[in-house]
């Protein structure tokens, strides 16, 4: 038996005392209040509430090496993105994957796959693949439904998923951004619990009333924790902390406890943070994670203080897996799995006839995954419309990576590239190459890099390439996640200092860019999209 003397941590009896916490064989054997004792905060450990861990770029075992140094002992993770590559095979992988370290990772079935019928996606799964999922002990609810349009049209086979997920007594995840009034009280009364897609302090209030568990979100891309933070003294039950896509770099930096830190920052209560940052999904979700209760899983840290909750100490079912700073879980070897079949492309493919004097443009807006849109004149050279660097109205492309296809074209602003091009196979949700440059050429070379290397991350200027080999579904890679966060810090770097990008995080903005559930304007393989209108709408217009 092992004991650890220090300051108990309480969230249920929300208290602080001085006392000793037993451990064996992986559980608390019991916890001794004493009189007086010196040592660490002792405290539940983090919980990210809601993570696609394919946006790290690491696969799980990998996720997991850096996430345990801040604490995170455990995260509902949404496999989606890959699921959306390989379908079923792809969330049995990161369950593989995940299982072989010290580390509490609880998946979803993912509920839309394809997202829409408007892109071409690698993988589906159907009302019969979300069952299996679901009764498999490793997978604890079902994932966003981001088909609200479906659910409100109860559509037959939205329906279905749903009601497998409520005859299993599954959690179900909603993702409803912007959706108020009567639309939203319908979506929700059909057993959706949560939201994440909140970026209003008037749409989160209204979703709570609703009893809806509104988690707050500041990942790498979507940063919509200012705005709801407020919301958090008033439904202290209902609130929860997530990440929901963050990139290798960010995540060496910090997790859920520069969350939990920046809200006492700001004044608010340190229980009702703690509750949100540990007790409120283990709750919802039903996890078998340990709140520092006798004969609960010993999953627990050991922090310096209440004010930076800066991790001194990792513990997870009793083992020790981080300590300092450093990492104890060791790597996993594992193989890639994969789909690509697309083939290299040539400048003209890229090349766009100017239909019309104007042009939709899609804005991309920092901090947001929500973009807005405008009309703009389109620059026309030998009837070609082509980019204009000097009103920021660069090119956009997706590029289908499943089947030869001729490329989507649209023109963007907000990204600011004063020359060349960058490209990423991670592409919200289909993982179809995207791409934003300053002419064809440099669009070609970024995505034909992409295409050599199976999948990845990659910028190009006239003199100089980059590439982050992503060879695992083309959208993650199984190398050292500490080596790949430095690869990444330096493509990042080289796009915002070299190739002139506005954006704080230009490649995960990029992301984005084809998610065609999130509002307002994006473009997806097949075309530009209208996320409101739920519609194709033309890139050319008088």
């Amino acid at each position: 038996m092992k004991t650890f003397q220090g300051q108990i941590v309480d969230l249920h009896q929300r208290r602080i005392y001085p006392g000793e916490v037993q451990v064996d064989q992986g559980k608390i054997a019991g916890i001794r209040e004493l009189p007086e004792a010196t040592g660490p905060y002792i405290m539940p450990g983090f919980v990210d509430a809601h993570i696609h861990i394919e946006s790290s770029m690491l696969i799980p075992s990998e996720f997991a090496r850096l996430a345990v140094v801040h604490g995170t002992v455990a995260t509902v993770s949404d496999p989606h993105e890959i699921a959306n590559v390989l379908g079923e095979e792809g969330v049995y992988y990161m369950i593989g994957n995940g299982s072989k370290v010290p580390f509490k990772f609880y998946f979803g079935a993912p509920s839309c796959v394809p997202a829409t019928a408007f892109e071409t996606a690698g993988g589906r799964i159907g009302p019969e693949g979300v069952r299996r999922l679901l009764e498999r002990p490793e997978v604890r609810y079902l994932s966003e439904m981001m088909n609200y349009p479906g659910v409100l049209h109860h559509d037959e086979e939205v329906m279905a998923k749903l009601a497998a997920a409520r005859e299993l007594g599954r959690p179900i995840d909603g993702h409803a951004p912007g959706l108020r009034g009567d639309d939203a009280r319908r979506y929700f009364a059909a057993g959706i619990s949560t939201d994440h897609e909140c970026f209003t302090y008037e749409e989160g209030l209204e979703k709570l009333r609703l009893g809806v568990k509104v988690i707050i979100r500041e990942g790498s891309a979507a940063r919509n924790f200012e705005a709801l933070i407020p919301l958090l003294p008033q439904f202290p039950g209902q609130v929860m902390f997530c990440s929901d896509d963050k990139h290798p770099d960010g995540l060496v930096l910090g997790h859920i406890d520069k969350l939990a830190a920046r809200a006492v920052a700001e004044g608010y209560g340190l229980f009702d943070i703690l509750r949100a940052a540990c007790l409120n999904p283990v709750e919802h979700y039903g996890l078998d994670v340990g709140l520092l209760l006798p004969g609960s899983p010993a999953d627990f840290i050991l922090v310096e203080d209440m004010r930076t909750f800066r991790v001194l100490a990792t513990y997870i079912d009793g083992q020790l897996v981080a300590k300092e700073g450093q990492s104890l879980i060791g790597r996993v070897e594992e193989e890639a799995v994969n789909r690509f079949d697309t083939q290299p492309k040539e400048p003209a493919d890229f090349s766009l006839e100017a239909l019309g004097s104007q042009a939709n443009v899609i804005q991309a807006l920092d901090g947001q995954i929500v973009t807005q849109r405008f009309s703009a004149p389109v620059s026309v050279r030998d009837g070609m419309a082509v980019a204009d660097v000097e009103r920021d109205m660069l090119k956009a492309a997706v590029v289908n990576r499943y089947e030869a296809a001729t490329p989507a074209l649209a023109f963007i602003n907000g990204f600011g590239l004063r020359k060349g091009a960058i490209a990423s196979c991670v592409g919200h949700d289909s993982h179809n190459i995207i791409a934003v440059g300053v002419d064809d050429g440099a669009l070609c070379r970024a995505v034909n890099l992409i295409i050599e290397h199976q999948g990845g991350i990659a910028a190009v200027s006239d003199t100089e390439a980059h590439i982050l080999p992503l060879p695992v579904a083309g959208i993650m890679t199984n190398a050292d996640g500490y080596e790949v966060a430095e690869a990444y810090q330096h493509i990042d770097g080289f796009v915002r200092e070299e190739l002139g990008a506005r954006l704080e995080a230009p490649f995960m903005a990029l992301s984005f860019m084809a998610l065609l559930v999130i509002p307002e304007l994006k473009l997806s393989d097949k075309g530009l999209f209208d996320g409101k209108a739920f519609g194709f709408v033309p890139l050319f217009h008088e």
